[in-house]
């Protein structure tokens, strides 16, 4: 009786002190030799379609669509008290998506990535309230979304807002691609992970009955992944894995049937990483007997075939499989389809944005993650504005002393000019301007509007889209909290670049997303990691630093000691096969 009332005692002090569970962590990770501890944060001219909110005393009400990354990140960083938000999602839970692949091996479990959203937010000073529902309908004219109830269909509701922040991710995209709904799984969702460890099971339980024949048995075994990108590799890589430490203990009589296909459409896997790590994934594939086909796009999924053409020959083949997993990309919701329609982006594939998040065409909608794209505004569309207004004595020429004046201004509001001064080895926007005016000296450099434009010509050909990756999403959502935070101050002291078409300046400075490095891990205990300054590590001691930062960026101590204790439970016991 003693011995349960100490428990109780115990556990109840832990719950009601979170922050105590870190010491726990600390000891764990510290005795497995981890390196890294830290916190999870990261941290027009034209009409609208809506009005702002008008000023006032009344709280205004913020409707966040979404619990993934960015909307998260959103709430846990908002502290401004004036607001009143409401959250809406399907899910009551944030997911840590990049531990997806663990969990459909049973290398994680799948409550240990997750965290409710109401544990997430129930000690903020800010008031929030979440309803697990599916937002099917965004009226932007009269700033309402149409929710329907994930307990009951039937059950449909209205919520007013006065800013919305659409946080709601992205679909899987299958390209048009016949029969890969009805038949391939996919890994996107925390359900998508437990279908996967469910369906391996299921798959050898099946081949190791006695009247199956042998080529039944072998399409049974047969596993293919369809996308080489860092989703399809790292899984491919965990269910190798599963396989050879620990599948072939239990099935011994099956093992020799057991195939993994990966199927990549393009000339490479990993095309995102640096060269060094797709030779050495491609390399490391080939050795531990995954079948790799690159160059090979899927045509067609039938329930029992897989259906390729090879790019470069146009032969086409089929691939018999007992699971298929489809990771090659993602597309918009239809939700957000038809939101884009109503605010005249019916031509574009994804939602655009202007710098600060706020959605094209409208006034207090904000759109981040992977539903949405930021729209970066070009140069050469504002070139004429910004030499006027560097030209300060309105002489028709831009001396070097106007041009350094407004230099900041320009590099803040156009991100690709510094990109292409640092491909062009430039120090500053001053040595592009003498390159454009020969060996004339620095001092006596003046620019006409022509020679302007000429000098600055090429400065776009800098433009990239961000991925839609978890890094981004989750930087979009601080940096969006920041600004409603301070969103007041701002509006009285603004301290974002020159308006070059208007008077004045913006609020805030535009957002910019500040890379901090990806992870390939790739099986038998190896990681590739890709680290600012072109720093490329590869091997067992960069899977110590994949352990450390994945377990430093959970997003509470509760998820943080689930994962670490689970690795630990796997190291030990290896993992689990139950078909639960």
């Amino acid at each position: 009786m003693k011995s349960s009332n100490i428990y109780e005692r115990f556990s109840q002090t832990f719950r009601q002190h979170p922050s105590l569970s870190r010491f726990l962590v600390v000891f764990a990770v510290s005795g497995g030799g981890l390196v890294a501890y830290s916190e999870g944060n990261i941290l027009s001219s034209s009409p609208k379609i809506d009005e702002l909110p008008e000023a006032g005393n009344k709280k205004k009400r913020v409707v966040v669509l979404g619990t993934g990354w960015a909307g998260t990140s959103f709430l846990k960083n908002l502290k401004n008290s004036s607001y009143d938000v409401q959250v809406v999602s399907p899910r009551n839970y944030f997911a840590f998506t990049p531990l997806l692949p663990s969990v459909t091996v049973g290398t994680v479990e799948a409550r240990s990535v997750v965290e409710p959203i109401r544990n997430i937010v129930k000690k903020k000073n800010v008031n929030v309230n979440f309803l697990e529902a599916e937002c099917y309908k965004i009226d932007a004219k009269n700033k309402k979304v149409y929710c329907r109830s994930t307990q009951d269909e039937k059950e449909e509701f209205i919520v007013d807002y006065d800013y919305l922040v659409v946080a709601m991710g992205a679909r899987v995209n299958t390209f048009n691609t016949p029969g890969v709904e009805e038949n391939c799984l996919y890994l996107k969702e925390v359900e998508d992970a437990l279908k996967i460890r469910r369906s391996v099971i299921d798959c050898f339980e099946k081949a190791s009955l006695p009247n199956v024949s042998e080529d039944e048995r072998k399409r049974m075994l047969q596993f293919v992944v369809v996308g080489g990108g860092p989703t399809g590799v790292e899984f491919a890589a965990e269910l190798h894995d599963f396989v050879s430490e620990d599948l072939v203990r239990l099935y011994p009589a099956v093992k020799d049937f057991v195939k993994i296909s990966l199927l990549e459409a393009t000339d490479h896997i990993l095309n995102m990483f640096d060269k060094r790590i797709t030779a050495f994934a491609e390399e490391k594939f080939h050795r531990d007997g995954i079948d790799l086909r690159t160059g090979s796009m899927v045509v067609k999924v039938t329930d029992k075939e897989i259906s390729t053409k090879e790019i470069k020959t146009g032969k086409i083949s089929t691939i018999p499989y007992g699971m298929a997993v489809w990771s090659t990309g993602i597309a918009t919701r239809p939700v957000v389809m038809d939101f884009m329609k109503q605010i005249g982006q019916a031509n574009r594939r994804v939602l655009a944005t202007d710098e600060w998040l706020r959605v094209e065409g409208t006034n207090s909608i904000y759109a981040l993650g992977d539903c949405a794209t930021i729209n970066q505004r070009k140069v050469m569309e504002d070139i004429s504005s910004i030499f006027k207004k560097a030209d300060k004595d309105n002489s028709g020429t831009l001396t070097v002393k106007e041009f350094q004046e407004a230099l900041d201004d320009i590099c803040d509001r156009y991100p690709q000019v510094q990109l292409y001064l640092k491909n062009k080895k430039m120090s500053n926007l001053v040595d592009l301007l003498k390159e454009s005016k020969g060996d004339v000296a620095k001092e006596s450099i003046a620019l006409n509007v022509e020679e302007f434009k000429s000098a600055l010509s090429q400065v776009d050909s800098q433009m990239k889209n961000l991925p839609a990756t978890a890094q981004v999403a989750a930087q979009q959502g601080s940096y969006l909290a920041d600004c409603f935070n301070r969103m007041d101050e701002c509006e009285k002291h603004p301290e974002g670049p020159l308006r070059f078409r208007e008077s004045g300046r913006h609020r805030f400075r535009p957002f910019r997303y500040k890379h901090l490095g990806q992870f390939a891990p790739l099986g038998g205990e190896q990681t590739a990691a890709q680290l600012p300054g072109d720093w490329v590590s590869i091997g067992h001691s960069t899977q110590w630093l994949w352990y450390s930062v994945y377990a430093s960026k959970q997003v509470s101590w509760r998820t943080r000691s689930l994962v670490v204790s689970d690795w630990m439970r796997r190291f030990i016991f290896g993992r689990d096969s139950s078909q639960i």
